[in-house]
């Protein structure tokens, strides 16, 4: 071999050997996952491996010569300017995608990335992702659920040495910070602006009511009647399951009445859309013959014909909120925290009018 392609090896063998190592190639070697030699490099107290894993990830790291890029590396994760978003379920409605929305508006404006996990009701699932998040260096966790309800977390949250906030759920405990929807005042105040028209015999289709939102908002129904003095009418109360069909049915079922409600307020817009469609078939006019209010303010509501006078569902709000907390909280030792209830503000539209015989 020449002198020339001696020193042409030579030279490759020297790039080759100088290219750092990373955390991929020490878990291509040992056989396991990034997220499992970050575990170990930063000897993380919050997951349990094998004293065998952990062997042959260090005797990867020996062999291959890894070197931490800094000292901290080695014994507490690294800090990134990133936040975690955990959420039970994306797909089912737009609340999701809203609040995402809302803390990645408030995060980008303060220079953090935003990192979204699903676990779908999966209890180790979420344990997984929280241990890969706590690996990746997020600043701080926010759990979503994307129907309003109390929550059990694992021990392990309370021990994270980050901020964790709860969106549009709760513990008993009380002991993070949470954010979710004011529901009741929401009820309230939909219920009043139809009674402010002029109306007393109001029908209200409800969600399934094992939900919260569906006894919230009947509750802020109930009280607004209440204030008006206007008896509670158990006819006018129609369970449905938030679908169009369900509002189709229920509407159906109001009209069967002897004496008809002049105004119905349904709890979500899409059961809206089934009350627009029985009430059209029976050939009544929105609002003129039936006033119709609905909540959530989905994007379908501005589309239908007259426009839906509906509330909004404030998850774009809390998010923002809870990105908005993390500094606060970085120099709090509060142990308690109460419930912060967001507004959700009356969007007026066409659907609501006085009733046809005053």
């Amino acid at each position: 071999m020449s002198d020339k392609n001696s020193n042409a090896k030579a030279k490759g063998l020297q790039r080759r050997s100088s290219k750092r190592v990373t955390m991929t190639d020490i878990a291509r070697e040992a056989g396991c996952s990034q997220a499992t030699v970050s575990f170990v490099l930063n000897q993380s107290s919050t997951v349990k491996l094998s004293t065998k894993t952990k062997e042959r990830i260090l005797q990867a790291v020996q062999k291959l010569g890894y070197v931490s890029s800094s000292k901290k590396a080695t014994t507490t994760p690294i800090r990134s300017k990133s936040i975690g978003f955990i959420v039970d379920q994306l797909a089912t409605s737009p609340e999701a995608i809203n609040a995402i929305e809302g803390v990645c508006h408030a995060a980008q404006a303060n220079g953090f990335l935003v990192l979204v996990s699903q676990t779908l009701g999966s209890t180790e699932t979420e344990a997984e992702t929280i241990q890969a998040m706590v690996a990746q260096g997020v600043s701080m966790l926010v759990f979503m659920t994307i129907f309003t309800r109390k929550i059990e977390l694992s021990s392990k949250v309370y021990e994270l040495d980050i901020p964790v906030l709860l969106l549009n759920c709760y513990s008993a405990s009380k002991t993070l910070p949470t954010v979710i929807p004011s529901e009741v005042a929401g009820g309230q105040r939909s219920t009043q602006h139809l009674i402010k028209k002029g109306h007393r015999r109001i029908a209200i289709i409800t969600g399934e009511l094992w939900m919260e939102a569906a006894q919230d908002r009947l509750k802020g129904y109930r009280r607004a009647l209440a204030t008006a003095d206007i008896p509670f009418d158990s006819s006018l109360v129609v369970e449905g399951d938030w679908s169009a069909s369900s509002g189709y049915e229920a509407t159906n079922k109001l009209l069967g009445l002897k004496n008809i409600p002049t105004a119905i307020f349904c709890q979500n817009d899409r059961t809206a859309i089934g009350c627009y469609e029985a009430l059209k078939e029976a050939g009544l006019n929105i609002p003129r013959d039936m006033s119709v209010i609905g909540f959530d303010d989905e994007d379908i509501s501005r589309h239908l014909h007259p426009q839906l006078t509906t509330s909004i569902l404030p998850h774009r709000a809390m998010g923002q909120w809870a990105v908005e907390q993390f500094e606060n909280l970085l120099n709090s030792d509060q142990s308690h925290h109460a419930i912060v209830k967001i507004e959700c503000s009356l969007i007026e539209r066409e659907s609501v009018a006085k009733p046809r015989n005053t």
